[in-house]
């Protein structure tokens, strides 16, 4: 289960950058009220020294408070929006490209997610490095991304 929903949005980003040239660094729309690419990290390659770094070795840093109080549980379903990048600045999946967040069980995710997502209130924006342990490893299955991954999470709703 924790793969099948991680492979269903995976999937869904593989499907629908197939037909796009890869570069390094995402094109971004010369407008910014159209474009919906997010801009790739500075920090993207490694975690900054201000980051904090839990006992597994997931990295974050708050890019903006949020406004609730309550944290989610791995059982509880969540709502966000999320961009993730491979440490050599590769947008490889993102809900805010989409225009559209996405909800779904947080134990049914990559580990780096159930365990990040948690230290979240609603309403915050975290940017996670995820170590390949806790994403898809150093030789995931085809489709899937390598390694560290990064992510900025925005925690919406906690609650289906």
């Amino acid at each position: 289960m924790k793969h099948s929903i991680a492979a269903t949005i995976l999937a869904l980003a593989v499907v629908s950058c197939s037909n796009k040239e890869s570069s390094p660094t995402p094109e971004l729309s010369t407008n910014p009220e159209t474009s919906m690419t997010p801009e790739t990290p500075k920090d993207v390659a490694a975690a900054p020294a201000d980051a904090g770094t839990t006992a597994s070795g997931l990295a974050s840093r708050t890019i903006e408070k949020g406004t609730g109080d309550k944290k989610p549980k791995a059982t509880d379903t969540v709502t966000v929006h999320y961009s993730g990048w491979t440490t050599d600045g590769k947008l490889f999946d993102s809900s805010v490209k989409r225009g559209q967040p996405t909800s779904f069980p947080l134990n049914g995710v990559i580990a780096g997610w159930t365990e990040g997502v948690q230290l979240m209130v609603e309403g915050e924006t975290r940017r996670f490095w995820i170590p390949a342990k806790m994403a898809y490893g150093e030789n995931p299955p085809a489709g899937y991304p390598a390694g560290t991954l990064v992510f900025d999470v925005q925690l919406i709703k906690i609650g289906g």
